[in-house]
């Protein structure tokens, strides 16, 4: 079993493989301030109630492949894996990991490890030219090249940052439940909000989508439009270019970076 852990700013996911196949997810919030040993006895209670692995920490895991936006809890990580995991091949992405997937970036140390990720998975699954748009604490679009290369990207506020600042800058609004409205035309003050949100953002994925893919692809159609993070499904049913949806494409990526690090005997 593979274990696999990506970091975000917000949220942490992680995912266990049986092989290719995903067989059991959780979701858990990041917090910069966690040591090793609180995320190791985390990592236990939620292994610990799956029935493929046994009760002590790492029984049934057979690899571990990490990456992380947060510098501090890639450090505590790659603790745990030396003090809880010694025995276990892992794979922490970072400068000098075999990814597959050249970086055509001014600096590509700069890209952050879950954009590189979502590009390996995107160009393994649907080939190239494509754009990953990846709904985290930042709206995220990367582009992948016909030749499968990464070639550039766009970052903007997310959901969840611009609801906050409308409810923290607003004299008269409040945060809100992330929601579609009733209609287009609010009613009231929170569906208002909402449907700026919601139809806001629908809006500018297809504008930016639709300027990158002239960009990557004489025949902008030609290009794949795939959908990730945690609130993917909010603009999914809103958005007119959005090809694929795929809410594990960063953990799919861990996993195939893990299998071209790690030798197989």
């Amino acid at each position: 079993m593979l274990l696999t852990i990506d970091v975000g700013n917000t949220h942490t996911v992680l995912g266990l493989f049986d092989g290719e196949d995903i067989v059991e997810h959780w979701r858990i919030s990041t917090d910069a301030r966690r040591t090793a040993d609180e995320l190791a006895v985390l990592l236990q209670g939620l292994m610990g109630m799956h029935p493929l692995l046994g009760d002590e920490l790492g029984d049934g895991i057979d690899g571990i492949a990490i990456c992380s936006t947060v510098p501090s809890v890639l450090h505590e990580l790659r603790e745990v894996t030396r003090r809880y995991y010694g025995d276990v091949p892992a794979v922490l992405v970072e400068p000098g990991i075999k990814t597959g997937v050249p970086i055509l970036m001014d600096n590509p140390k700069e890209v952050g490890a879950d954009r590189i990720i979502n590009a390996v998975a995107a160009v393994e699954l649907y080939g190239g030219p494509a754009i990953v748009v990846d709904f985290g604490t930042a709206t995220t679009f990367d582009a992948v090249s016909a030749r499968g290369e990464y070639a550039g990207g766009v970052i903007a506020p997310g959901i969840e940052i611009s609801v906050e600042a409308l409810g923290v800058r607003g004299a008269q609004l409040r945060k809100i439940e992330i929601a579609r409205p009733r209609t287009v035309i609010g009613k009231n003050t929170v569906e208002a909000m909402q449907s700026g949100i919601i139809y806001g953002f629908a809006g500018q994925v297809d504008g930016v989508v639709n300027r990158m893919a002239r960009e990557l692809s004489e025949d902008p159609d030609d290009v794949t439009v795939i959908a990730t993070g945690g609130l993917a499904p909010m603009v999914l049913g809103e958005s007119s270019v959005i090809d694929e949806h795929e809410p594990w494409l960063t953990l799919i990526g861990l996993r195939l970076v893990y299998e071209r690090n790690v030798s197989r005997t």
